[in-house]
């Protein structure tokens, strides 16, 4: 019997799926969710509500089962999505801390989607910059690189700074730690995953932590 399992944020959606013991992972728009015909073992994420769930989990919940291997090393895991920010750090694997933001890191991940189309820029054109915008969200950084652009700066410069600030802004949100867990998207960015290693070590989980979250919570529970 497959058992499927969701983790779906505003722009991309994360599916794991577990038949006799094999997973299988996939990503796809969120628009695309309302359409599938799947009833999901456990869900969680902002757009979650779209789909037919059985149990749903909060995020930092799902965050902190995906990386528990981590955590008990007594690292920070980091989530960093298009809608939110979101940490979590145990101590002597036990949950010691967490913060969640939506505000200050309202649009990051899609900010750079859009300004990566509407410039005409491919990802792994992008190099670490030495400088970066002093922005607060993706909404406000918007501003800096148009004006930038519009005085001759090269469309794939004015991101990389703007790349660099994000990553200046996660790090700082974390409260700065010599060592960072990264999970979600970002971790297939290697602009921003350089632009962090400028200020401590960096541990890419990948794309699919909040999934393996919900599948060692309630793998458990029976089928119907």
């Amino acid at each position: 019997m497959k058992k499927y399992f969701l983790d779906a944020g505003t722009t991309w959606s994360k599916i794991l799926t577990v038949e006799n013991g094999v997973k299988t992972y996939e990503v796809l728009p969120t628009a695309q969710l309302k359409s599938l015909d799947i009833q999901f073992e456990a869900a969680t994420g902002h757009s979650s509500t779209f789909t037919n769930v059985k149990h749903y989990e909060n995020e930092v919940v799902a965050l902190a089962y995906g990386a528990k291997e981590q955590l008990n090393h007594g690292n920070i895991v980091l989530d960093l999505g298009s809608r939110d920010i979101k940490w979590v750090k145990f101590k002597d694997g036990k949950f010691s801390d967490m913060d969640w933001n939506t505000n200050c890191a309202s649009a990051t991940g899609a900010t750079i989607e859009m300004l990566l189309k509407f410039y005409n820029v491919d990802i792994k054109e992008l190099k670490p910059s030495d400088e970066k915008y002093a922005v607060t969200c993706g909404i406000f950084g918007l501003e800096k690189i148009m004006d930038d652009v519009a005085k001759g700066v090269p469309p794939k410069i004015a991101i990389s700074k703007f790349i660099k600030g994000i990553a200046f802004n996660a790090w700082n949100f974390t409260r700065n730690p010599d060592k960072l867990c990264i999970s979600g998207g970002f971790c297939e960015n290697e602009c921003f995953i350089k632009s962090l290693s400028g200020y401590c070590e960096v541990i890419p989980l990948g794309r699919f932590v909040l999934t393996d979250g919900l599948y060692n919570d309630y793998s458990w529970y029976p089928g119907d």
